[in-house]
């Protein structure tokens, strides 16, 4: 009953977003494929994550001949050695921080803007950083053609976080430091959450409630994400 009733959101959804122009429609079908098989069947239930990822025109994130590819279940390379994350996980991890619309929520690895989109679109003001130049001024350029006034970018060590902007209401992490970051649980507000992949060749997607007698950490489910460079490897060393 419940599956039949998020399929049922789905088509409601898709019938009532505002997409943004997408080849006649031929994209917006995809998506719609992508949510209704890929994601409700795997627990998402989130309305705002399901607006949000039947709105988002993922192949506008990716090289152009990966276009066809764009609402695959699977990640896909965005180039110099990133990816752009399988939809389930962008959505699932989205979910598990439990967003309202306003929060500030800092982003650890830009990379292709795809996952600073969808949580522009549900309403938080994002801070994002990456350290690769190139991917930050390719996602900002999407982003700006898509109007989203609510990402601000950095270019820096996602380690360190953004320490003058904090403290945050969530944190996403996309990328895979050897154990969790100091600096960014300093970083989260007292009864914010962090969603982080953790470890070096097996790692777990980690959710961490930052509460007043602690951290509190729940340890998700195996995943397998790009290493977090900079300041994570040479302090694992």
């Amino acid at each position: 009953m419940e599956f039949v009733l998020l399929t049922s959101l789905c088509f409601l959804l898709l019938a009532t977003v505002n997409t943004h122009g997408d080849d006649n429609g031929i994209y917006s079908e995809q998506r719609r494929e992508m949510v209704e098989n890929q994601l409700v069947p795997r627990g998402i239930s989130d309305s705002r994550v399901i607006e949000a990822m039947l709105k988002i025109p993922r192949h506008k994130f990716l090289p152009d001949y990966l276009g066809d590819y764009a609402y695959s279940d699977g990640p896909l390379p965005i180039g110099m050695g990133q990816t752009i994350s399988q939809p389930y996980i962008v959505a699932y991890m989205t979910e598990l921080l439990t967003l309202n619309k306003g929060d500030k929520v800092l982003e650890i690895g830009t990379g292709s803007g795809y996952q600073a989109a969808i949580l522009a679109e549900i309403g938080c003001d994002v801070y994002t950083i990456e350290i690769v130049e190139i991917l930050t001024l390719r996602a900002k350029k999407v982003l700006q053609s898509l109007s989203y006034k609510n990402i601000h970018f950095k270019v820096d060590d996602g380690y360190m976080g953004w320490e003058e902007n904090a403290p945050y209401d969530a944190i996403l992490v996309t990328a895979a430091p050897p154990e969790i970051p100091e600096p960014l649980t300093e970083q989260l507000r007292e009864g914010g959450k962090m969603v982080i992949p953790v470890g070096d060749y097996i790692q777990e997607l980690i959710l961490i409630t930052k509460k007043k007698e602690g951290l509190e950490e729940k340890r998700v489910t195996p995943v397998r994400f790009v290493p977090m460079a900079g300041e994570a490897q040479r302090h694992h060393k």
